[in-house]
């Protein structure tokens, strides 16, 4: 595992972090010493959904992470600039962007509105696409740069094109996106890796899922992707880029022999895209 302070100093751009796998992943860099600039939409308590990008400042301040809170949209290009703006003008500069705000719709096709394919390809790929792209020219004048997409990998299993086709494309464009920034920016030292879960986690997501309940038991706990985030983030840029990283993994990668204290149960439900 990552040494204690590994992320000393470096600071964090990330979307969609008021709650999940990305105040998850806020959090724990906090706790090894990373500065945070979160931007999500969540200014005001949502009814079905808790926390705000004002409660994730405060959960990062307490776990002795610095914080700053962006109420923005990553779909639009003048809310991504003024989160980087924010990450240079507090902290001095970016060494970490981390791609995870992401729409899901599962419909089939013929029950699948335009607005809920637009919203899926415009907030997972446009907004992987608007972060990174603001962050690049900071990103550059880090010593270990390193950008993470919450994406799976480019599995053509039939299985998986053809079970939801929309929400797929959104997904392996995040993760196309992604291993594209690792080529493109090998030469500058810019790593860029996708991380995914083996297993559902348990999420508002998860929960409003038919059967949640059911799928919440058999679910991860978000501190396995965060882990494995800060995990990732800690190695040398150089030396890790062009990955499509399993959590379970990469920690027992790292020497972690125990994942039960993830929760989960006996056996996990795997998570899409795996097979």
């Amino acid at each position: 595992m990552s040494s204690q302070n590994a992320l000393r100093d470096r600071t964090m751009v990330i979307s969609g972090a008021s709650r999940g796998i990305g105040l998850a992943i806020a959090v724990a860099a906090a706790r090894q010493g990373a500065n945070v600039v979160l931007m999500a939409k969540t200014a005001e308590p949502h009814p079905r959904l808790k926390g705000t990008v004002h409660t994730a400042v405060a959960e990062i301040e307490a776990a002795g992470g610095e914080a700053v809170a962006v109420v923005g949209d990553v779909r639009n290009e003048d809310d991504v600039q003024r989160a980087v703006d924010t990450a240079v003008e507090h902290f001095g500069g970016i060494d970490l962007c981390i791609n995870n705000a992401s729409a899901i719709a599962t419909e089939p096709t013929e029950d699948l509105s335009a607005k809920k394919y637009d919203l899926m390809q415009d907030i997972n790929c446009r907004g992987t696409f608007l972060l990174t792209k603001a962050c690049l020219p900071h990103l550059r004048k880090s010593e270990n740069a390193h950008v993470l997409t919450i994406s799976p990998p480019i599995n053509l299993n039939p299985a998986w094109l053809g079970a939801h086709p929309a929400y797929t494309l959104s997904k392996y464009g995040m993760s196309l996106l992604t291993l594209g920034f690792a080529n493109e920016h090998a030469d500058a030292g810019i790593a860029a890796n996708c991380l995914w879960p083996q297993t559902y986690i348990a999420t508002s997501a998860v929960a409003h899922m038919q059967d949640g309940d059911t799928l919440l038991s058999s679910s991860r706990s978000p501190e396995i992707m965060a882990d494995a985030a800060v995990e990732i983030l800690s190695r040398p840029a150089k030396e890790t880029s062009g990955n499509c990283y399993i959590d379970a993994d990469v920690l027992i990668e790292s020497g972690v022999e125990d994942l039960s204290r993830y929760g989960g149960g006996d056996n996990p439900q795997i998570d899409l895209f795996l097979d």
